[in-house]
């Protein structure tokens, strides 16, 4: 016997339900009774594939067919990790709700096999599961961690941005060369000032490198707080408030005229290595071949900023004081400047 669930049934009684687990079936056998309104509750779930999770709907969840609910995506830390998922339920925000705090969030909370580290691809997945199976607003998921989680919260934020809307790591750490991937998601970041577990100065690296592309990015330090950063975190209504003021970026279409166009193309050689770099045009798109012979449509995201087809990858151009583009840098795991040639 695996799970417990009560259901309200009018206003004075409750029927417990049982989920029973088979060992040869790939996938979870989910019942629900629903008369009158559903009490929140926190199920275990498991993915078609291998992810076992708790899964937390709001009370009101079942009192509306239309209505779409904000997502938090929570990724616990190493010590959680196993196949038992009432580890999972020691910290954040399944502790809280096992205490019996509401909140007005579906919280997915995954829980990491025995040994391994968060999947960034194998989240995604379970995402994709979760917002196909329940009414979730994708403009609004969050995603948050602590220690190990945190990591995985830094990781996959800047692997999958376009799928969040805002991001808490918890004494964590990531790459930082990465933060570009991440300059249109806004990211409170969370570290105890004497943690002797996980460095501060990995969140320090981080928003560092963070706020040369994003304005968005808060750091909040505690003095006195050792790796047990998320308990105070977690307790604050601040943070669930602060994710809700923030949805997805959606980027505006850009409008580039053709003298523009033509003025950025031309061959870049860049700084660091022998590689070079053709920006052509044909009508109004713009598309760049590197030495692999591989052409590659731009997309516009500003004036002189623009996107790579099918990538986490951009390019900025750059101009001198008369407005003529002398260089660009390319961003593909860190910054890769070159320089025009005439």
């Amino acid at each position: 016997m695996l799970v417990e669930e009560s259901v309200a049934i009018g206003l004075k009684f409750k029927v417990k339900i049982y989920t029973m687990k088979l060992k040869f079936f790939v996938t979870c056998l989910t019942l629900s009774l629903t008369i009158g309104n559903m009490m929140s509750q926190q199920t275990h779930e498991r993915m078609a594939l291998k992810l076992e999770y708790l899964l937390y709907l709001p009370d009101d969840y079942g009192s509306s067919t239309d209505f779409k609910w904000p997502l938090i995506l929570f990724l616990h830390g190493a010590g959680e990790r196993g196949d038992s998922l009432d580890k999972v339920k020691r910290h954040g925000p399944p502790k809280l709700v096992e205490e019996g705090k509401d909140f007005d969030f579906i919280i997915v909370s995954p829980q990491c096999p025995a040994r391994q580290w968060w999947s960034p691809e194998l989240l995604i997945r379970l995402l994709d599961e979760v917002t196909a199976k329940y009414r979730v607003d994708e403009d609004r998921i969050y995603v948050t961690g602590l220690s190990m989680g945190g990591f995985g919260t830094w990781e996959l934020a800047s692997k999958y941005p376009q799928r969040f809307a805002a991001a808490a790591p918890i004494c964590g750490g990531g790459n930082p060369e990465l933060a570009w991937n991440m300059r249109h998601i806004p990211v409170w970041v969370f570290h105890g000032a004497k943690d002797n577990v996980v460095s501060v100065s990995l969140s320090e690296a981080m928003v560092e490198s963070l706020k040369k592309y994003n304005d968005k990015v808060k750091f909040t330090i505690y003095p006195e707080a050792n790796h047990d950063s998320w308990t105070e975190t977690y307790n604050n209504p601040e943070l669930y408030s602060w994710f809700l003021q923030h949805s997805k970026y959606k980027p505006e279409p850009v409008t580039i005229d053709k003298k523009l166009l033509e003025s950025v193309c031309g061959e870049y050689d860049f700084l660091y290595d022998d590689r070079i770099l053709n920006i052509t045009t044909n009508g109004t798109d713009l598309f760049a071949e590197g030495n692999e012979k591989i052409k590659l449509r731009l997309y516009p995201e500003s004036k002189y900023e623009y996107l790579v087809q099918g990538r986490n990858e951009g390019i900025k151009f750059q101009s001198d004081d008369k407005g003529d583009v002398t260089g660009l840098v390319y961003f593909r795991n860190g910054e890769m400047p070159a320089r025009k040639n005439k």
